[in-house]
């Protein structure tokens, strides 16, 4: 019978084992670390997902449409559109200065007048407005939300809500997100005009193109295609839409242990992510 307390049987084995038993801890640590992470980022964009499919769910039925829903719905609306309209119209008119008149002036200087309209829808109107609005909803509103709704889950109303038969989602999520949704889509085409506008103006009053401004807007107009009549309001209702539906989530999914020192960095790094991600899945030629 082998003795377990003997040196020779128990030692160098021993110290193999464990050095092995040390190492499989070490890769697991870091294996449960590493899917932790994956689980911790992921969880958020599942959560989009899902909640997506409710706002649009929700907002089909009828019976959603309550008066509490439809007051939060107008409210939350006509404080981004009134609240937002000047910002916009400056952001446009900066973005007319800065942006379209110089297209106008190089593309005339360079004998390439004809493309001008094609230029301003790709550039001006498909890839910088939803970005600059889809900036200006989040820094403004979005943040507005995700500070209101994290209040309410930090301080326990959300909880109280659900206790008295209330649901969250319906009264504060479905409603907001569509009024981001209307709001920009009416920002969205305000800026645009008001960018083509101010570039126009701009480009007249240095003499580098003598036309009225109807013709220059009718070769604008020309220049897009059936496709760009699609694409462009759709990228503005979609801004809009993960803008509102980003914030009110990353306010309801805080923690007891969350602040709005650690909020707010986190709703707008997430916003701004959220933005750039959709603008470049509409600029990919699928």
């Amino acid at each position: 019978m082998q003795d377990p307390n003997d040196p020779i049987l128990a030692g160098r084995p021993g110290v193999s084992h464990g050095r092995f038993d040390s190492l499989l801890g070490w890769s697991c640590n870091r294996l449960g670390w590493i899917g932790w992470l994956t689980r911790r980022q992921a969880r958020f964009l599942l959560i989009m997902l899902g909640a997506s499919w409710g706002v649009i769910y929700e907002s089909l039925r009828a019976h959603s449409w309550r008066r509490t829903v439809r007051y939060e719905f107008i409210s939350t609306m006509n404080d981004i559109i009134r609240g937002g309209f000047v910002a916009t119209l400056f952001a446009g008119v900066l973005t007319g200065v800065a942006a379209v008149s110089q297209v106008i002036y190089w593309l005339g200087l360079t004998g390439l007048a004809t493309m001008t309209g094609s230029i301003l829808i790709n550039v001006v109107v498909r890839e910088i407005a939803p970005i600059l609005v889809g900036m200006l909803l989040l820094g403004r509103n979005g943040m507005l939300s995700t500070t209101e709704l994290g209040l309410l889950t930090i301080g326990g109303e959300v909880r109280s809500m659900q206790a008295v038969g209330v649901d969250p989602f319906l009264l504060l999520v479905m409603p907001r997100t569509l009024a981001f949704t209307v709001a920009g889509f009416t920002l969205g085409i305000l800026f645009s005009f008001a960018s083509l506008v101010t570039g126009y103006v701009m480009s007249r009053l240095t003499g580098v193109i003598s036309s009225p401004v109807w013709t220059f807007l009718d070769s604008v107009v020309t220049a897009m295609s059936g496709m760009d009549y699609a694409i462009i309001p759709l990228k503005f209702i979609t801004v809009g839409f993960v803008v509102g539906l980003g914030g009110c989530l990353t306010g309801l999914t805080a923690t007891r242990h969350d602040t709005l020192r650690s909020l707010l960095p986190r709703g707008f790094s997430r916003g701004m992510l959220i933005v750039m991600v959709v603008s470049v899945l509409f600029s990919l030629d699928l």
